[in-house]
């Protein structure tokens, strides 16, 4: 099975595209996936990718950092070659307005006529999503609701990066560079695989409910009916001026299976007058817990033996990893170590401003795993 990874640092787009296609030249590629440091001239990069690539499907982004195997790097390229045996086939297709939610119903429209079956009827042993996102629209949430409402098959991906400028982040196809827009793909998979999402979180077992909020700038007023910011304060024993410094390490979730400590996580952004901005959606009325973070290394290293406890042989992992994880992996010196997790597996992935599965969630490494 032929999933094959390489990178390139060289800071010229056409030296580095050469590069990782001499690397992975002569594999059957037929899907490409790679994902790029927002410092390289983005049109450039997807169209030089593509032609490079010409027979291929290719795909990818700007990220606020990069991972490959047993790195995880920065201003570099990262790049994935699928082979037949892993891909049988690919629709890749472009939302080019990510607030335009049409759009999505004309390419699910396509990918039927493509593929000759009704999208909603697909197996999802045999079918998988993905979708990558203007990851500065605040847009995300819609999107992936939309394609909930269409599918039954799993999505996975995340929000494009631009190397914490926050200015304009870039997703790839058709060997264009597009923001405000989203990237959706539906692949049909010879390989076995399966989605793992990891955070690395345990509930302190103070609830928050969202008793005002402003939706649709991602803010919360008022928790438990009181100022969100001293509210929030206040649960971690801590001063309203130094609330901010705990949001990495504290932030909220959904309870999913609290047993297991399975969140989907909901991260502050920034206090803007007196109002808790989000990385994420958090709706009126709705009733959190509050977090605190455990250790991303070892979490991830018990996630990844899971995988072959069943004899099962990993082919290849392609990770979206939020930001905020590896900023919190810099901050304790131990980026070598989660980089080292995948040194025996090829994989691919990058720093993201947010990651798609069942929705946009945060703080989470979500991951498309293939199984040889």
């Amino acid at each position: 099975m032929n999933i094959n990874v390489t990178y390139s640092t060289n800071s010229s787009v056409s030296q580095a595209v050469t590069e990782i296609k001499d690397s992975l030249k002569g594999n059957n590629t037929n899907t490409i996936i790679y994902f790029a440091s927002s410092n390289y001239s983005q049109d450039e990069l997807s169209n030089s990718m593509q032609k490079s690539f010409s027979n291929a499907k290719v795909l990818g982004c700007s990220t606020a950092g990069e991972i490959i195997s047993n790195k995880m790097l920065k201003n570099s390229i990262v790049a994935m070659g699928l082979s037949d045996e892993v891909i049988s086939d690919a629709y890749v297709d472009v939302m080019d307005d990510i607030g335009d939610l049409e759009q999505v119903n004309t390419i699910f429209k396509s990918m039927e006529e493509y593929y000759g079956e009704k999208v909603i009827d697909m197996d999802n042993s045999k079918y998988f999503g993905m979708v990558i996102m203007d990851g500065m629209s605040g847009k995300e949430e819609r999107v992936m609701e939309r394609i909930g409402e269409l599918t039954n098959i799993e999505f996975i991906g995340g929000s494009a990066g631009d190397d914490l400028k926050f200015k304009t982040t870039w997703v790839h196809a058709k060997g264009k560079a597009y923001s405000n827009a989203a990237i959706i793909a539906i692949f049909k998979s010879k390989a076995k695989f399966e989605v793992l999402k990891t955070q690395s979180f345990k509930t302190l077992d103070k609830i928050l409910v969202a008793t005002k909020v402003n939706e649709d700038n991602r803010e919360v007023l008022e928790f438990n009916g009181k100022n969100a910011v001293e509210e929030y304060a206040q649960l971690l024993n801590t001063t309203v001026d130094n609330v901010a410094s705990k949001f990495m390490t504290n932030p909220i979730g959904i309870d999913v299976d609290k047993e297991n400590n399975e969140f989907f996580v909901r991260s502050p952004q920034q206090i803007i007058d007196g109002k808790i901005k989000f990385y994420c959606n958090i709706l009126e009325n709705m009733e959190v817990e509050l977090l605190e973070s455990t250790d991303i290394v070892e979490d991830t290293k018990e996630a990844v033996k899971r995988l072959e406890a069943e004899k099962r042989k990993v082919a290849g992992i392609i990770n979206f990893h939020c930001i905020l994880r590896t900023l919190e992996l810099e901050s304790k010196n131990q980026t070598k170590e989660y980089a080292e997790i995948f040194r025996d597996i090829p994989t691919i992935g990058f720093s993201s401003y947010g990651e798609a599965y069942i929705g946009h969630i945060n703080q989470t490494s979500t991951m498309l795993v293939f199984y040889k």
